[in-house]
């Protein structure tokens, strides 16, 4: 583990193996450690970062709203500390709206997105209001609030496979603090629509989605590809395909990292 400061802010990170860049982004009450498998199969041949987004992990906070575009400047730091020119970048969740911000502050560093279990659409008015609606709930119980948050993650039908995994992710989570989580729900809520990325077709990108994704509507999610040159992989399962769906995801994260 590796650490630098941004703005008097610690931040934590990874650094791995030779070769191509690639750099994967957590989601939302996540952090580094979940790309441990990641790491070990894709450091063999490229050059593999991950980092501790604000307020997640071993990442301190830097004030109320942790936007996306300051994750991105973070991310920007961590490259430039490491002098990192060119990077593909993996983001689940709101690790991919973080890979979106990169993208649009530094067009140039970007080689290749995968947008895990994420979107480039901004939040609906409706989502806006659950993101308020969650700040007030883990305000008000907070194991509670991550417990169930975690749990929603994943389709109905794995949480029963996938009940060890589901209680180490859990714990995990649970060592966000409450100010990490209420500023990246506050950040979230505020992101801006980056659908035109996509439909510019400057690099590649590839959509990864869960048909049972509780979090992200499928149909909907499609939609933001139309008319692009994106990829788009479906799996049978809930939103946390690196988990319901390793083995397979590594296959396609291979292919996709290959072409």
């Amino acid at each position: 583990m590796k650490t630098l400061l941004y703005k008097n802010t610690k931040i934590s990170y990874t650094d791995s193996g030779d070769g191509n860049t690639i750099v994967f982004l957590h989601g939302f009450l996540e952090n580094k450690k979940m790309w441990q498998d990641y790491v070990a199969l894709f450091s063999e041949n490229y050059r593999v970062i991950t980092i501790d987004l604000l307020g997640h992990g071993e990442s301190d906070c830097l004030g109320y709203v942790h936007s996306m575009e300051t994750n991105a400047n973070v991310v920007h730091e961590v490259l430039e500390e490491l002098h990192i020119q060119k990077v593909i970048i993996v983001g689940h969740s709101m690790g991919g709206y973080v890979g979106l911000a990169f993208a649009e502050l530094y067009p140039k560093k970007i080689q290749k997105l995968v947008l895990l279990n994420s979107t480039s659409k901004e939040d609906s008015a409706e989502k806006k209001l659950n993101r308020t609606r969650a700040i007030k709930a883990v305000k008000q119980n907070y194991v509670n609030f991550v417990s169930l948050a975690i749990a929603n993650l994943f389709s109905e039908n794995n949480r029963d496979r996938l009940s060890k995994e589901i209680e180490n992710v859990k714990t995990e989570a649970l060592k966000t603090p409450l100010q990490g989580i209420v500023a990246s729900l506050e950040g979230m809520k505020i992101r801006k629509d980056r659908e035109s990325l996509l439909k510019q077709n400057i690099f590649p990108i590839l959509l990864v989605l869960g048909k049972r994704d509780p979090v992200l509507n499928y149909n909907e999610s499609i939609s933001q590809i139309d008319n692009t040159s994106a990829q788009l992989v479906s799996f049978e399962d809930g939103h946390m395909s690196q988990i319901e769906n390793k083995e397979e995801l590594k296959k396609v994260l291979d292919i996709f990292f290959n072409i």
